[in-house]
């Protein structure tokens, strides 16, 4: 972690603890899980909003999800001229 040895980063450690207390820390904490965990939350929504918008209907009423053509190009080499 940089060109700071254990002991500093000990040092900073203890200093952070005394300035904010555990309490502030701990609860610093939980807000930046919950954050993570609501962001998560909202990807995954909106993957299934997204999925439920490409759905498509068939002449019989069934429904299946769009495919999008894949297009790959290979580039041979072996017979240019």
């Amino acid at each position: 972690m940089g060109s700071f040895s254990i002991t500093h980063w000990l040092i900073l450690l203890v200093v952070v603890v005394v300035v904010f207390g555990t309490s502030k820390l701990r609860n610093a904490g939980k807000d930046l899980g919950g954050a993570v965990k609501g962001f998560k939350e909202a990807v995954k929504d909106e993957n299934t909003e997204h999925a439920k918008k490409h759905v498509v209907l068939d002449h019989d009423g069934n429904a299946h999800t769009e495919e999008r053509p894949t297009t790959t190009t290979k580039v041979d080499d072996t017979h240019n001229v």
